[in-house]
């Protein structure tokens, strides 16, 4: 029979080591452009909460509050060059996460997978590591370094990379559901997902080939809402609202 310590050790073994996905349009706020630092701080609390619960953190951002790649291709941008314009906004947001947990004397490190050595280091598998094993929070910006990835799918690549134990997706939403539950009110939530069936039904909460690379390498995804006051730090202790994609 199992004990409640036995339970607690199991949930930590599970998030011994994990991955943040942070869309850019989590840090707009209320605003239609930029950066609204009250939410930044606000994740970055989330974060430094989890950080000091002995979870080793890594976290990979996107850059669409300030430019998405796509967006940029369909306004006549080649698409490598808008691509690469997005990845650079990546980094924009990874400083403004980092400074907002460093007010919380939490060491962190910005590794881009695009070198600009004068304001980050640049990404080198090895060196995550061992800033993962020094108990600084790794910000991986720049998304894979190259054109048509998108961030997710750096997530899941760098999940994979790192040995995370799971992938935590943030999101506007509490979850995976059967369509977009802001445009349909008819919408059902799922608690638990498969891959197969995230990718057979087309749900769009992250893209295919991010399902497929977290599905190959047996990483779970959970689907939360990033909004949701203390959302990581519950989900960790077992509670709140989620959906967990796995096999």
């Amino acid at each position: 029979m199992k004990t409640v310590d036995t339970d607690l050790n199991q949930i930590k073994s599970i998030f011994s080591r994990v991955m943040i996905k942070l869309s850019g349009e989590a840090l707009l706020g209320n605003k239609e452009f930029g950066i609204d630092s009250d939410i930044v701080d606000k994740i970055a609390i989330d974060i430094v909460n989890i950080a000091n619960n002995n979870t080793e953190v890594c976290i990979v951002v996107g850059g669409g509050n300030i430019f998405r790649g796509v967006a940029g291709a369909s306004q006549g941008i080649e698409r490598g060059t808008a691509d690469s314009m997005g990845m650079l906004a990546t980094v924009i947001n990874a400083m403004a996460i980092q400074n907002s947990i460093e007010k919380h004397n939490i060491p962190s490190r910005v590794l881009s997978a695009v070198p600009m050595q004068t304001v980050c280091e640049p990404f080198i598998r090895r060196r995550a590591i061992r800033h993962l094993e020094k108990g600084r929070i790794v910000i991986f910006a720049g998304g894979t370094g190259n054109p048509y990835f998108t961030t997710d799918t750096a997530a899941a690549l760098r999940a994979a990379e790192m040995n995370c134990t799971v992938l935590m997706k943030g999101t506007k939403v509490d979850g995976v559901y059967t369509s977009d539950p802001i445009k349909d009110k008819n919408a059902v939530r799922f608690d638990h997902i498969t891959y197969s069936k995230v990718l057979s039904d087309n749900l769009g909460i992250m893209d295919a080939s991010a399902i497929s690379l977290a599905r190959d390498n047996s990483i779970p995804i959970i689907v939360f809402s990033i909004h949701t006051n203390n959302a990581l730090l519950s989900i960790i202790k077992g509670e709140g609202k989620k959906t967990i994609i796995s096999n």
